[in-house]
C-alpha cells in the first residue's frame, strides 16, 4: 500500500477529515473531531497508528511480531503502529483501517453516530 492510497482509504470513511494539529508532518485521520488514525506519510517505512480492541491488539502483535507493535506515543492497550510496506497483505491493513474507524465510531456519542451512514 502505498502513502496516497493510505490516505485515500482513510478519506473513504464518512465524515472522516485530515488534519495537521502537530505538525505538517503528521496526518491525523479524524471522525467527527475524534482520531481514528495516525500517519506521517512520507515516512520511510510507513507506519500507521490505528485503535484496536485490546484483544485484538495483543493477538496481531503476537502474530506479525516487528510489523505491529504498541502503539508509539500512544495509549499502548488501545492503539496499534502498523508498518504499512508491503509485508503485510494490504487487505489486512484495510482491515485494521476499518476496525479503527468503527471502534472510534463506536465511542461517538449516539446522536453524533446517527449522522453517519454506517450502523
Amino acid at each position: 500500500m502505498t502513502p496516497e492510497e493510505l490516505r485515500v482509504l482513510c478519506l473513504s470513511f464518512d465524515a472522516a477529515v485530515e488534519d495537521f494539529p502537530f505538525n505538517p508532518e503528521t496526518s491525523v485521520f479524524k471522525v467527527l473531531g475524534k482520531v481514528f488514525a495516525l500517519t506521517a506519510l512520507d515516512a520511510q517505512p510507513l507506519t500507521v497508528g490505528l485503535k484496536c480492541d485490546p484483544e485484538d491488539a495483543v493477538r496481531l502483535r503476537a502474530e506479525h511480531p516487528g510489523l505491529i507493535v504498541p502503539g508509539w506515543h500512544l495509549n499502548k492497550r488501545h492503539w496499534n503502529t502498523v508498518t504499512v510496506d508491503g509485508e503485510l497483505p494490504d487487505g489486512l491493513v484495510r482491515e485494521q483501517v476499518e476496525d479503527s474507524y468503527d471502534l472510534v465510531v463506536a465511542g461517538l456519542p449516539r446522536a453524533e453516530r446517527l449522522r453517519l451512514d454506517r450502523p
